[in-house]
């Protein structure tokens, strides 16, 4: 199944969560005691929204962005963010909307990618109605 969205979600600025943060790296190995040295706190609002009238959330339906994204991803979606060549971006072709990387080749000619080998390049072509909706910024996935 070619990755596509389940639906396009408004941000929601107003919420404000504060979650403690950590000002160094925690290894995969050994146990930390992280708790005795919360430095700050972050809001993931104002971390991952840069423009928010501008900023939507869409999930991942499908396999074809794996490894990079993930089935049942969140993707947060900047539709004022700057687009080039090998950008993951949320792409519409008539009324469907599909999570793709962006490539231009070396003839101009524009194509989506898929990650996933299983799924061939799509060309965009003249006759197609064809936009970047917007650039994927961020995912949040479920380990």
């Amino acid at each position: 199944m070619d990755d596509s969205v389940s639906g396009i979600y408004a941000a929601r600025i107003t919420t404000r969560l504060a979650r403690p943060l950590l000002m160094w790296r925690v290894p995969a190995g050994f146990p930390s005691p992280a708790e005795d040295y919360v430095e700050g706190s972050i809001d993931l609002n104002r971390d991952l929204v840069k423009h928010p009238f501008y900023t939507f959330y869409v999930r991942v339906d499908g396999d074809s962005m794996v490894p990079a994204v993930q089935p049942g991803a969140l993707l947060v979606i900047d539709r004022m963010a700057e687009t080039r060549d090998g950008h993951i971006v949320l792409a519409r072709i008539g009324s469907a909307f599909l999570v793709k990387r962006l490539h231009f080749d070396s003839d101009e000619r524009v194509f989506l990618l898929s990650d996933n080998e299983a799924y061939a390049p799509i060309e965009i072509t003249e006759e197609m109605d064809f936009e970047v909706w917007g650039r994927v910024l961020h995912s949040i996935q479920t380990h």
